[in-house]
Order: structure tokens, then C-alpha cells, then sequence
């Protein structure tokens, strides 16, 4: 079996470390399973997740020159699916919002088109308010004024 990048293949945890998991693979090759790579939930100590000779499903997602094999055990499965949103997330149903508020799923809606969609709007976007950040600075150093408390030496 030729161990390529996306292949899934059966390992054997042989050693953890606090960075990840060494995982013994076919071909008396093994890899490692990067801390950031074990779950889609936050990992904050590896042994919580693995321990030493546990069989595991892992996907080949690198090989570095060195002939290191990167390897995933959450990307052999989808993502869990996220819970709805709790009081923001979009109404179903059609349900008119009670009186006196407005709809939250309508204030997502108008503000879409807003949003920048591609790459370069967001950077347009970015520059614009990075500009307006530092115009206002240089304006506060002109005028004297000193945020930390104290005047010009």
C-alpha cells in the first residue's frame, strides 16, 4: 500500500507528547498527529484524547523532504454539525418578531450586502480603517495630546 497524501489507514498511538501523538503505521513507517489535529473540540491535553496502543483511523494530510508524515484523526471524519445559534441565529417558520423589536434575522439579512464578499473589498475595506485609525492618531500627536498621561519632553 502506497502511503500518500489523503490516504486513510489504521495506526497504533506508540507515544504522546505535549505537541501530539507518534502513530506507528503499515509499512513500519509512523507518523504524528499534531495536538491541533486530534479533534475539532479544543484539545488541551492530548492524553485526555489518546493513550499509548490505541488503534486509531488517521488520514495522511503532509510528508515534509524529511520524509515526515503529518497525519489527521479528526479529517477522517466530517465536522460535527454546529448547534443553531441561541437568540441570533435566523428565525424559521416565518414568525413575525414581537412588537416594538426589531427582526434579528432581518438585521443579518441587510447587512450581507454590506459585508466585502471577495479578497480585495476586504482589504479595500481594511485600508480604508487602518487610514482612518492612523489619520486620527497623527491628528491626537499634532494637537499635544498624550494617552498615557503625560506631556512632550
Amino acid at each position: 500500500m502506497e502511503l500518500g497524501v489523503g490516504t486513510v489507514v489504521d495506526g497504533k498511538v506508540t507515544g504522546i507528547t505535549k505537541f501530539g501523538a507518534f502513530v506507528a503505521l503499515p509499512e513500519g513507517r509512523s507518523g504524528l498527529v499534531h495536538i491541533s489535529e486530534i479533534a475539532y473540540s479544543y484539545v488541551n491535553e492530548v492524553s485526555d484524547h489518546l493513550h499509548e496502543g490505541q488503534e486509531v483511523k488517521v488520514k495522511i494530510i503532509g510528508i515534509d523532504q524529511a520524509n515526515r508524515i503529518n497525519l489527521s484523526i479528526k479529517q477522517v471524519e466530517p465536522p460535527p454539525q454546529r448547534p443553531p445559534r441561541q437568540g441570533g441565529g435566523m428565525r424559521h417558520g416565518g414568525g413575525r418578531p414581537q412588537s416594538g423589536s426589531a427582526p434579528r434575522s432581518a438585521g443579518f439579512v441587510r447587512q450581507a450586502p454590506k459585508e466585502p464578499t471577495d479578497f480585495e473589498d476586504r482589504l479595500k475595506q481594511f485600508m480604508q480603517q487602518s487610514d482612518s485609525k492612523l489619520s486620527e492618531l497623527r491628528y491626537i500627536e499634532k494637537k499635544g495630546g498624550n494617552r498615557r498621561g503625560g506631556g512632550r519632553r
